[in-house]
């Protein structure tokens, strides 16, 4: 089976133009709650790290 590449084209341009493109708005919005949840995970795996690395010193008493 084998296509044109005009055609080709022809239809890759018609479906762009079906697309729902996000708005400024709802793009920022998105992207600082993706931010702000990787900051939150990144803290909260920080602090069980401390702690589990904390509880294993203590366990083996290894200082602190």
């Amino acid at each position: 089976m084998s296509v044109s590449p005009t055609k080709f084209l022809r239809d890759v341009r018609s479906e762009a133009k079906k697309v729902t493109w996000p708005t400024r708005r709802a793009t920022l919005v998105t992207t600082a709650a993706v931010l702000a949840m990787a900051a939150g995970a990144s803290i909260f795996f920080f602090v069980v790290d401390q702690a589990i690395g904390f509880g294993v010193r203590m366990l083996f008493g290894l200082g602190g």
